[in-house]
């Protein structure tokens, strides 16, 4: 069974509660690691002048804390063991955090639901959006949209 590593878990701890549960079912299934969880000014604006983020600190859903956003990625066994590149493999994994936050939601173990990077406005085409972010996962609540 997939277990986060320590540096995984520290991460993932700087998140809010909903994220850490939902990617704690996660793991049990599918072995994965958390890339970043907060994220203060210094990287946001790193990130921001980059073009790895649209927006500037204090915007993001990453410069709350608790974070109410993580990056999290598939990890495969074999090298590379991320797959940053292979849009059907980052959706495949996608679709299996949502498909878990959902139950989870569902069930009322967690309060929030998770919209994905890589289809902002959860329609299932993955085509329509003009930055792809397939790691980034945020949490949002359904009478917020």
């Amino acid at each position: 069974m997939p277990k986060f590593s320590q540096n995984s878990y520290r991460k993932l701890n700087s998140c809010h509660p909903d994220l850490v549960t939902i990617f704690e079912d996660v793991v049990f299934m599918r072995d994965c690691t958390i890339i970043e969880g907060h994220r203060g000014e210094p990287t946001q604006n790193e990130y921001y002048r980059l073009g790895k983020s649209q927006v500037k600190f204090p915007d993001s859903n990453h410069n709350k804390y608790p974070s109410m956003a993580a990056d999290v990625m598939e990890y495969f066994p074999d090298k590379p063991h991320l797959h940053w590149f292979n849009k059907d493999e980052i959706q495949d994994f996608a679709n299996y955090v949502i498909s878990s936050a959902n139950s989870l939601y569902e069930n009322g173990e967690i309060t929030h639901k998770v919209t994905w990077g890589g289809d902002w406005d959860m329609d299932g085409d993955t085509t329509d959006t003009s930055f792809f972010d397939g790691p980034h996962y945020q949490l949002y609540r359904p009478e917020d949209k």
